[in-house]
């Protein structure tokens, strides 16, 4: 006759025997690891493609008149970055990082580097979106101003107009650091022992699935709970020192 465990006792066994509750640690710093690195990959790309495809949007004309091989190079990299955009995007996040770990990086055995280049290539196209939008609602005569004081388009962009964009795009940007950090519960398909990884194997081991994964799903609500009150904060001292 098979033996019934209270719910007290499955805790126990899920989260206290063995002291199993330091694979749940281990597991979510590994979680903010590659949610925390990918992120900054993402905001150097999305930086960087933002700014190329806002430069050729609001040059696109008067460079286009010039011509030479400045309209050319900005032509050849912006279509890139479209063809960037459309390919992560338009693909599953967990195929990339399956690509980037069985192919790209079939030599390394470090999942979580791979984790974090695989998934801020991923959140660098989404990042690039919010980056490009937060560019483009910035008012044309923030340019004409950098402009008037002997500031080129580069200067104008880096002293101007991105930091003002960081401010605008602060709240966006955080939420996607929230929806980047339930992104990386796939990254147990390439090995890595993130928080989600670490409950199933937790209940491989005990043979009970439900109290591991209730535990993974409560750790992950309290973060983005904590997250989003953090968000919301923000977005309340942006709006009073907008006022």
């Amino acid at each position: 006759m098979p033996i019934t465990l209270s719910i007290a006792e499955k805790f126990t066994a899920a989260f206290v025997e063995e002291q199993r509750y330091m694979q749940y640690v281990n597991g979510f710093l590994n979680t903010l690891r590659i949610t925390g690195g990918a992120l900054l990959v993402g905001v150097i790309i999305g930086v960087l493609i933002a700014a190329v495809r806002t430069s050729f949007d609001k040059n696109k004309e008067a460079m286009k008149l010039k011509g030479g091989i400045g309209y050319y190079t900005l032509a050849v990299l912006n279509a890139i970055c479209k063809v960037y955009l459309t390919v992560i995007r338009g693909t599953p996040v967990v195929v990339q990082l399956m690509i980037m770990y069985f192919v790209v990086f079939a030599s390394s055995s470090n999942g979580v580097v791979v984790g974090i280049l695989a998934f801020g290539i991923n959140s660098g196209a989404y990042v690039a979106e919010i980056f490009r939008a937060g560019i483009m609602s910035i008012d044309e005569g923030q340019f004409e101003a950098g402009r008037s004081i002997g500031f080129n388009y580069v200067q104008t962009m880096r002293y101007i107009i991105i930091p003002q964009m960081f401010k605008a795009v602060l709240p966006t940007l955080l939420n996607e650091f929230i929806a980047l950090l339930k992104e990386t519960s796939v990254a147990g398909y390439v090995g890595v022992i993130e928080l989600t990884k670490a409950g199933n194997i937790i209940g491989g081991r005990i043979f009970e699935y439900f109290i591991p994964l209730g535990i993974v799903a409560l750790i992950y609500l309290v973060t983005v709970l904590i997250l989003t009150a953090l968000v919301s904060k923000v977005e309340r001292r942006l709006k009073k020192s907008e006022r």
